[in-house]
């Protein structure tokens, strides 16, 4: 499920998830029907990504959205969120969300904690574009913490529920496009972000594309033995 620009969004996206994808934009009202929450009936598992918005706003949308997702959850649909997707994933299971006060922005180092799947591959320590103002100060009660660094969360997982703070889906044109966008922000400090997204670190950040691999694969691992399960009718 889209949240952001819905250019970027969906060609990073696409690139990105050996997968066939359905989307919805979701800011404009489009949301899946309810009763497609139920794992593996409609969807195998879902994707929510970035976002302008801040999910403790009171808006419709985002309320509809929070409001479909726990219900899939609850249905057993595997679910891997991305920047507001993370804490959106965070707030529906139950741990707060907050405004920072200041913004992570640009290449920065993130240190797995504990042995993810989500992560299999990776470094123990690992680059990652990052940019946002808001963060999950305090994880679900059950929720495993899998990625921090020194500006806090930066990854959990709750079951098959799996939450990552920074962008590994993003270009080096997103990366530029967000930080030109960041209106808030000193020039100065929007010169030196953008200074910073040199080839040498986008290879660096590469390798957290790894993680929508690992993702799928556990979406079809999921998939497989539920259908494994069901009784053969005559």
């Amino acid at each position: 499920m889209a949240s952001y620009d819905a250019e970027n969004t969906r060609r990073n996206f696409r690139r990105e998830l050996d997968a066939d994808l359905v989307e919805f934009h979701t800011p404009e009202g489009e949301l899946p029907p309810p009763e497609t929450a139920a794992a593996f009936e409609a969807f195998d598992g879902c994707v929510v990504t970035g976002s302008r918005a801040s999910v403790y706003w009171e808006d419709e949308w985002i309320e509809d959205v929070a409001e479909w997702v726990a219900e899939a959850i609850a249905d057993g649909m595997p679910f891997l969120g991305v920047c507001w997707g993370h804490q959106l994933l965070a707030h529906v299971l139950g741990g707060d969300v907050e405004d920072m006060g200041e913004y992570e922005i640009g290449y920065r180092t993130v240190s797995q904690v504990g042995d993810s799947r989500l992560f299999a591959g990776l470094d123990d320590e690992f680059t990652a574009f990052e940019t946002h103002s808001d963060y999950v100060a305090a994880l679900p009660e059950g929720a495993e913490l899998i990625a921090e660094n020194e500006y806090g969360i930066q990854g959990f997982q709750e079951g098959d529920v799996f939450g990552v703070q920074f962008h590994p889906e993003y270009d080096q044109g997103t990366a530029a496009t967000v930080t030109r966008g960041k209106e808030s922000l000193s020039q100065e400090r929007i010169d030196a972000v953008l200074d910073g997204i040199t080839d040498e670190a986008y290879a660096e950040a590469c390798e957290t594309k790894q993680l929508f691999d690992n993702f799928v694969e556990l979406v079809r691992e999921r998939r497989a033995a539920a259908l494994g399960a069901r009784p053969t009718q005559n």
